[in-house]
């Protein structure tokens, strides 16, 4: 049986997304293979009023969707640092979630640290060991870029080692 999860890491200016594609053994229970189906970011432009920048996430997530066709979309929860940025991921965020809705997909959150946690082992660790660990779980040569690219699909990993 197989099974997309789409990762989204959330931002006004770039949004990152990362899908992978699981597929369990009939044979084997245990048994679980894992494929990078995409990546990328949307991007917005700075000087795009907002009102343009959120139409420009609501229709590329809508195309992305329809794209990929995930069964499940994981996104990483807000990290609160600096109180601009937050409101501006957050507007963002309620796009997204807009979007999802429409399209009646389910989804998860996790946080920065759950994300690390689950790829790491350790819930504190930096952002180079998380983007290492998905690198080897997807059995890639190299780093996927840009980082919210390769956030992204941490955030879609974590939420297949959570099933």
């Amino acid at each position: 049986m197989e099974k997309r999860i789409l990762g989204l890491d959330p931002g006004l200016a770039i949004l990152g997304f990362g899908a992978i594609t699981c597929t369990q053994s009939s044979t084997k229970i245990q048994h679980t293979t894992v494929d990078l189906l995409d990546f990328g970011v949307i991007r917005t432009s700075a000087d795009a009023e907002m009102g343009q920048r959120l139409c420009t996430l609501f229709d590329d997530l809508h195309a992305l969707i329809e794209e990929l066709q995930p069964d499940l979309v994981a996104i990483e929860k807000l990290f609160f640092y600096r109180m601009s940025s937050t409101i501006l991921v957050a507007q963002a965020r309620g796009v997204l979630i807009l979007v999802l809705g429409q399209r009646r997909l389910p989804y998860v959150e996790f946080t920065p640290a759950q994300i690390k946690q689950a790829l790491t082992g350790y819930g504190n660790a930096d952002k180079a060991e998380v983007q290492e660990a998905v690198a080897r779980e997807l059995n890639l040569d190299e780093i996927p870029k840009p980082d919210d690219a390769a956030d992204a699909l941490a955030v879609a990993l974590t939420a297949l080692y959570q099933m």
